[in-house]
């Protein structure tokens, strides 16, 4: 990685989306299991989980960011 600020930061903005598209997909890939195994029977019911927002990847490179920032 480059000690270029602007690289750091982007690079941190990247590993958050990362982080939160991850567990995003996580979440739907266990609905789809339950469904398949037949754990949860009535897929009308279901709450799907939402995609990250903007705000949410902002928080979560700041909470990086913070721990990158702490000696």
């Amino acid at each position: 990685m480059s000690n270029n600020p602007y690289a750091l930061r982007a690079s941190l903005l990247k590993q958050a989306q990362d982080l939160l598209d991850h567990a995003y997909h996580a979440r739907i890939e266990n609905i789809r299991y339950l469904c398949d195994t037949h754990k949860i029977t009535d897929v009308k019911t279901v709450t799907w989980p939402e995609p990250p927002t903007t705000e949410e990847v902002l928080f979560e490179a700041e909470k990086l960011y913070s721990f990158v920032q702490k000696k």
